[in-house]
């Protein structure tokens, strides 16, 4: 077995990232990165039985590399066995549409292409080929976006049903592994393009500062976001114990809308980080996208509001105030509304 076989056999046990005898579904670009990722699972067989299924999203930006990458991608599979399926996605449309980037319409089409193929072969897991490289690009893109602490800690090795067994694998170590296995593999043209900030970060940023700041730049932020990711690990088992004693479900409202009670007393004397993340968290489970002002307002409300009073949130998300708990729930549906149910805080 080759030794970068043997690693991500480790890394795919010691993390559980999926039991023997899934089905995996990989989405594969043709790419350094991707192809390792397919051959390395197809090698992984014998030791650790898995069924995986090659899937190349073609994102309709690219229509003379494309049918070349696809070609490859389901010659590979062929080689190995594998089932391969292909779908194809309208980026453009969809960025103008939804006003997203490009990159970002990119990202959301791909995994929902993937999530589809899941869904008919029954597959448990969705992997893809991030490497420790692109961890060290991410957390440069999030610093520069101002995110916080769950930001900074980067990409997780498996969140949900989507898997990164190559997280802590540099790309010299793939290409090293697709030389010795004689594996062909395709380059994207758009990874040069630096109209698009990860490429700016991978192409520009990142030697800058190797080479005029420290040489150990990406040791030291990979450093920083497994760190991070241990305090996250931390912090969200404690506002789990905190969600398990002081939320409750209540009855949905006739529209089949979700509801909570937040006991007051209980949050007003958790540490702040942790007041901030159960509401944060309450928020998302409502299906509310959990903006800092509300969080701060919900907060503000358990403390000083009135009984009888309430908070008015997006898509007519109301908080109403108890004496002992806060209320949250839909009354009428969700969508924006205007009016009160009782007063204001």
């Amino acid at each position: 077995m080759h030794p970068l076989e043997q690693k991500i056999y480790r890394t795919i046990v010691d993390q559980e990232l999926f039991d023997q005898g899934a089905r995996l579904v990989i989405g594969v670009s043709g790419g350094p990165d991707s192809m390792a990722l397919l051959h390395l699972l197809a090698a992984l067989r014998p030791s650790f039985p898995c069924s995986p299924v090659a899937v190349y999203v073609d994102h309709g930006l690219r229509p003379g590399e494309t049918p070349a990458e696809c070609q490859a991608v389901e010659q590979a599979a062929g080689i190995l066995d594998l089932p391969f399926e292909t779908i194809c996605v309208d980026t453009e449309k969809c960025s103008r549409e939804r006003g997203l980037s490009l990159e970002h319409a990119a990202r959301e089409l791909r995994y929902a292409a993937l999530e589809e193929v899941a869904g008919r072969y029954r597959a448990s897991r969705l992997a893809v080929a991030h490497t420790a490289d692109d961890q060290v690009e991410e957390v440069l893109i999030r610093l520069l976006r101002g995110s916080g602490r769950c930001g900074l800690s980067g990409m997780r090795m498996r969140r949900g049903r989507v898997i990164r067994p190559l997280l802590a694998t540099p790309k010299a170590d793939l290409l090293r592994y697709l030389q010795d296995r004689n594996i062909a593999f395709c380059q994207d043209s758009s990874n040069r393009d630096r109209r698009f900030l990860r490429n700016r970060i991978r192409l520009d940023l990142l030697p800058l500062l190797e080479r005029e700041y420290d040489p150990g730049v990406r040791k030291a932020l990979l450093k920083t976001a497994e760190n991070l990711a241990e305090d996250e690990a931390f912090l969200d088992s404690q506002t789990a114990d905190a969600w398990q004693r002081l939320v409750r479900p209540t009855n949905p409202v006739p529209t089949g809308e979700p509801g909570y009670l937040l006991e007051r007393s209980g949050l007003c004397v958790l540490h702040p980080a942790l007041q901030r993340r159960l509401v944060e968290r309450l928020l998302w489970e409502l299906g509310a996208r959990p903006r800092y002002e509300h969080i701060i307002m919900v907060l503000t409300a358990a403390r000083q509001g009135t009984i009888g009073s309430e908070l008015h949130l997006s898509q007519g998300l109301r908080v109403e105030v108890q004496r002992d708990f806060l209320s949250f729930s839909y009354p009428r549906g969700r969508g924006s509304w205007r009016g009160r149910l009782s007063g204001s805080i």
